[in-house]
């Protein structure tokens, strides 16, 4: 949940797991919970996100009872052959059924999430990938690419040589190509990587890059509040044990200036609104732009009218080596 001041709730956001697993009673048990305890703005932005096979006609109904004004979909790829290989429950057909009946249902904002990098995955899959999406007319699309993570079964693959890792130039035209069919397309990139239609920018999403407050319930959840950040132990019984008596197990990490500030580089540079070097410290604010002018002078960074220091679709495509050379290190 975002705060906004002291008291305001204006987003909230069910995910984390498959929150579509959940009853619809359970679902309005939580969000009930979550409006008793707080102050929840009207307008408040309340996503959940599903899985596109647990989208019946009822669960998308039902949804319309609720609060929620937002789905965020997981659906990957439309190539079922690589969903598969994800280990996905769902098919492509099943994506725009679900679609299909979150519309009949009255559900007007709708996101998808897609993944691109695939082992064997060409340009031309990527852009049939991209046009299927452009085709279902939603209202945010969410991008990433795949990802090969110590200590999974991907990695095992790559070590068994069962799949080759997509090349680093491959990787770079496929994200090229995406930004350039969907602003085609009408969307709005307004971070590296989520595209919305004007007015259907993820407010939930947008507060994490302003700095905005938040509470994480549940196991593994985090929390913000300027000052410091902490996380719910991950362990689902020894946290519902310690809810049970009414102690909170969790971790702490206090924030001093040097970490909001090297926060603040990791998250408002990958927005289109860029980094606020006002709201910076006169020393982190010299130290950012001493080692941003070589970028500036590259073109890979710009400085606009109102004093933000922002990447250029040039920078786009380096963005983490820009961002790594603005951390602050004492």
């Amino acid at each position: 949940m975002r705060c906004q001041g002291a008291e305001n709730i204006s987003t909230i956001y069910l995910g984390g797991g498959t929150p579509s697993q959940l009853t619809t009673d359970q679902l309005r048990q939580i969000l009930h919970r979550a409006y008793i305890f707080n102050k929840v703005e009207k307008d408040a932005e309340v996503t959940i996100e599903v899985n596109p096979d647990d989208v019946t006609e009822r669960f998308a109904n039902d949804l319309t009872q609720l609060p929620v004004n937002r789905i965020s979909m997981g659906v990957q790829t439309f190539d079922d052959k690589r969903l598969r290989f994800l280990h996905r429950r769902h098919t492509a057909e099943q994506v725009t059924t679900a679609v299909d009946r979150l519309r009949a249902a009255g559900i007007k904002n709708i996101s998808i999430d897609l993944m691109y990098g695939f082992p064997g995955e060409t340009i031309a899959d990527c852009e049939a990938d991209i046009a299927k999406a452009l085709s279902l007319q939603v209202e945010h699309i969410s991008t990433y690419c795949l990802m090969i993570e110590e200590d999974t079964q991907l990695q095992q693959m790559l070590q068994q040589g069962n799949i080759t890792e997509t090349e680093e130039e491959l990787e770079r035209q496929m994200y090229e190509t995406i930004i350039n069919r969907l602003e085609d397309g009408g969307y709005e990139q307004y971070e590296l990587s989520n595209f919305a239609r004007p007015g259907f920018h993820s407010r939930h999403n947008s507060s994490y890059w302003d700095g905005t407050p938040y509470i994480g319930i549940g196991a593994a959840a985090h929390s913000y509040d300027i000052e410091s950040r902490s996380w719910n132990i991950a362990d689902i019984k020894q946290y519902i044990q310690g809810m049970a008596n009414s102690q909170r197990i969790y971790e702490e990490e206090r924030l001093d200036s040097d970490t909001r500030y090297n926060d603040a580089i990791t998250v408002a540079l990958r927005t289109s609104r860029g980094l606020d070097l006002q709201a910076l410290s006169p020393k982190h604010r010299t130290y950012c732009l001493e080692n941003a002018q070589r970028y500036l002078d590259d073109g890979l960074l710009e400085r606009t009218q109102d004093n933000r220091l922002r990447l250029t679709r040039r920078g786009l495509f380096v963005s983490d080596m820009i961002m790594s050379n603005l951390i602050y290190l004492p």
